[in-house]
């Protein structure tokens, strides 16, 4: 009769064999190397263009060697300044120099408006200012004059250091004087012109009325300060 026994196992036993990690498919792989490929493509694209735009605007810069208009206070004439029962009354008229030191780009200024200030407080709206020309432009390393006229009255209360101000302006009869000019410009270089500019100039200085003959003989032409925004 045979021996139906099993033989006997030697040695632990582990179950079955664990089937090895299924491989990625090749498909996703690709995938995922074309997305790699583009992003880098596209970076350098960018890149370049960033390089070259820095470039052109570099040599655009050492060959055009654009520079601000310059402005000058020329002249100052204050006919009457008067506080009293909290009104100021005034009549100042002013004479400015526009100077384009650009070597290849001329200048149209197409509306220039100004304020005038005094101890921090506006005396009139905005007031046009006269140019030569309604809008004109400006050649290349040229000036050309420009005038406004502030006439008026203005309710203006100031408080006890303002008056105190104002006393002493008035005992030596010169006036602090802030104007503030708002202008819309363009740029042409060659034929081609740029869109609008809108700088802002200030001008602070110091105004003599006429009455007192020899204080109106001091009146310092002023620079004032030009900024684009």
């Amino acid at each position: 009769m045979a021996d139906n026994k099993q033989p006997q196992l030697n040695g632990a036993y582990y179950g079955p064999a664990i089937p090895p990690p299924a491989q990625p498919h090749p498909y996703h792989q690709r995938s995922r190397s074309c997305c790699c490929c583009l992003f880098s493509f596209f970076w350098k694209v960018l890149l370049t263009l960033i390089v070259l735009a820095g470039l052109a605007v570099l040599i655009f810069y050492l060959v055009v060697q654009p520079r601000s208009f310059k402005f000058y206070v020329t002249e100052a004439n204050l006919t009457e300044f008067d506080y009293k029962n909290n009104t100021l009354h005034y009549n100042m008229a002013l004479n400015f120099t526009a100077r384009n030191p650009n070597k290849k780009l001329s200048i149209y200024y197409d509306k220039v408006e100004a304020l005038a200030f005094y101890e921090g407080s506006r005396l009139t709206n905005n007031v046009d200012v006269i140019t030569f020309k309604n809008s004109f432009r400006q050649y290349k390393k040229s000036s050309d004059p420009m005038s406004v006229v502030f006439s008026g009255q203005k309710l203006l209360v100031l408080d006890n250091d303002q008056v105190s101000e104002f006393n002493e302006d008035k005992s030596v009869e010169v006036y602090d004087i802030y104007v503030k000019l708002y202008f819309r410009i363009r740029f042409r270089l060659g034929d081609l012109i740029s869109g609008d500019y809108k700088p802002k100039v200030k001008c602070d200085f110091k105004v003599p009325l006429n009455s007192n003959k020899t204080a109106a003989a001091t009146f310092v032409p002023t620079k004032c300060d030009v900024d684009f925004y």
